[in-house]
C-alpha cells in the first residue's frame, strides 16, 4: 500500500492506480484480521475499510472507483497515519 503513496491518478494510468489502491487495501484488511494479534488490534483501519465499502459498494469498474477516488486516497492516507503510530505491526 506504502508504494502507492508517491504514485497519482494521471490519465495514462489512473484505472491502474485506482484499482492497485483498492486492491491494496483489500489485502491489508485481509491481511489485519487474519493476524494473531487479532482483527481488534487494527480496529481503526478495518473500520475506514468497512466505511469506504460501503460507500464503493459492490462496483469496483473504473468509473465507481474514480467516483470515489477522494474516499479512496482518503482512507489509504488515513492507514498509512495509523501504520506510522504502529512501526511493530510492518515489520
Amino acid at each position: 500500500m506504502q508504494a502507492t503513496l508517491d504514485d497519482s491518478c494521471t490519465p495514462a494510468d489512473c484505472a491502474y492506480f485506482l484499482r492497485r489502491v483498492f486492491d491494496e487495501l483489500h489485502r491489508l484488511d485481509g491481511a489485519m484480521k487474519a493476524s494473531e494479534k487479532g482483527p481488534g488490534h487494527f480496529a481503526e483501519p478495518i473500520r475506514l475499510i468497512k466505511e469506504l465499502d460501503t460507500g464503493i459498494g459492490s462496483d469496483q469498474t473504473f468509473d465507481n472507483l474514480k467516483k470515489h477516488q477522494t474516499a479512496l486516497i482518503a482512507t489509504r492516507d488515513e492507514i498509512n497515519t495509523w501504520m506510522q503510530g504502529h512501526p511493530d505491526d510492518y515489520r
